[in-house]
């Protein structure tokens, strides 16, 4: 027997064991910084996302680029830290905005909001007009207008409240949502710069004192432990056999 050779086997067998755990481990932190999942827990963005979907939040994008209209985001509930919403972008900061009734202006452009089905239309919020959102903050409203708890109630995310943005549905499968959020861009098109005159500078979004972020786990609660466990599965899967596609070789 080659004692040698043996040994020398043996040694590479927990070198490929030790160096696939610490790339498993690389790869799941990698994942986890730039993607979370989330489980939506309410109706307030009828009929575009679903109670009790999965979706997956991308948490790296905004670093590279600002939050745009149309943007369907992740964040702490500004009247509760305690929870996380989820509403698209209408607002950004500098944009004027008015609601009058079911109808939404944006620096004096009325949307046509094809992602709104007339069947959740309503607003249960008093209607106002040239509201200006302040600088490093956002106008959001939920898809379900008649039933959605958003800046007509409570004003403006500030900046630092954004999680990400919400950018894929991938569970339960067999809905009519499966996959990537479709883009909106097309209804922001014709909205221009704000208006230079004819505005009160005092009739600003209001914006809540910034929470203290803890365990959210409302409208988007805390991923899934078993979501997370696969999360953590899936890269071992992907190293080992790609090492022993190697080693075959």
């Amino acid at each position: 027997m080659d004692v040698e050779y043996d040994f020398e086997k043996r040694y590479r067998l927990v070198r490929e064991i030790i160096e696939t755990l610490v790339l498993t481990v690389l790869m799941f932190l990698v994942i986890r910084l730039a993607v979370q999942n989330f489980n939506i827990d309410g109706m307030s963005m009828e009929p575009n996302l679903h109670n009790r979907e999965l979706v997956l939040v991308d948490k790296w994008s905004y670093k590279f680029r600002p939050p745009a209209r149309g943007d369907v985001i992740v964040f702490v509930a500004p009247p509760d830290p305690t929870q996380d919403y989820i509403k698209r972008i209408i607002g950004l900061p500098g944009d004027v905005v008015t609601v009058q009734g079911t109808q939404v202006y944006v620096n004096g452009k009325l949307l046509n909001e094809v992602y709104v089905n007339p069947r959740n239309q309503g607003n249960p919020y008093p209607s106002f007009k040239n509201v200006i959102v302040p600088p490093n903050s956002y106008f959001v409203l939920g898809d379900n207008r008649a039933g959605s708890s958003d800046s007509r109630d409570w004003g403006c995310v500030p900046d630092q409240n954004l999680i990400g943005r919400a950018s894929l549905v991938y569970w339960p499968l067999g809905q009519n949502n499966n996959g990537l959020l479709p883009g909106v861009s097309q209804v922001y098109s014709q909205v221009g710069s704000p208006p230079t005159q004819g505005l009160n500078p005092k009739n600003v979004c209001p914006i809540q004192p910034q929470p203290q972020k803890v365990a959210a786990n409302s409208i988007i609660s805390v991923p899934l432990q078993k979501s997370t466990v696969v999360m953590l599965v899936m890269p071992c899967f992907v190293v080992g056999y790609a090492r022993r596609k190697r080693s075959d070789k």
